[in-house]
């Protein structure tokens, strides 16, 4: 089973994420950022990762902390859990809608980090979560997962709807990518012999 586990301590933030890349879905998230908890949650059961995420931050100050570490976490997890990477999909990409909205979101698993982030919210806020912190998160996870990831969302009104749409579409791309391809079993996915580096 490819799975982690991470623990990220800071004067801001006591984290800690388990991922099983061959999970079913399963749950147990509590950051205390009710709308933050709704993304992980479909996260997770749209790309069939087993997720546990318990966080304590310092909400008090904001959102940003335990947001930002949460992707930091978690992406370290990932690409912990992922291994020698040998027989990996390693690309996807999926056109995610939610209702009036449009997000394309494409992966490499390829060990250079890189986000290109492309979606303007309507709203500052979805509830008492600031719309940044979306692309906060993405950049943390993208560079602690050491991804290239391109999320745009082509169209839409909604500022939750827009949010959802991004995490669903990574959610469906990452479950792509990280399946082990049975014609390259034991390979790793680079003319390279290596991913990064």
């Amino acid at each position: 089973m490819r799975t982690a586990t991470i623990k990220r301590k800071t004067k801001e933030t006591d984290i800690q994420v388990s991922v099983n890349l061959d999970g079913t879905g399963i749950v147990n998230v509590a950051t205390g950022i009710g709308f933050f908890d709704h993304m992980l949650d479909l996260l997770a059961r749209h790309a069939r990762i087993d997720l546990t995420v318990l966080a304590e931050g310092d909400l008090h100050v904001d959102f940003h902390h335990t947001t930002e570490d949460v992707g930091i976490a978690f992406g370290q997890a990932v690409k912990q859990a992922l291994g020698d990477m040998k027989g990996i999909t390693r690309y996807a990409g999926v056109h995610m809608p939610m209702d009036e909205t449009l997000t394309r979101v494409v992966i490499d698993i390829s060990g250079r980090p890189v986000l290109v982030f492309k979606a303007e919210f309507p709203r500052h806020k979805i509830g008492e979560f600031d719309t940044e912190l979306v692309r906060e998160w993405f950049h943390a996870f993208a560079l602690n997962a050491g991804v290239t990831l391109h999320v745009e969302t082509l169209y839409g009104e909604n500022s939750h709807h827009i949010a959802e749409s991004c995490f669903k579409g990574l959610a469906r791309a990452l479950r792509a990518a990280v399946a082990i391809d049975p014609r390259a079993a034991g390979e790793v996915p680079s003319t390279k012999g290596q991913i990064g580096g």
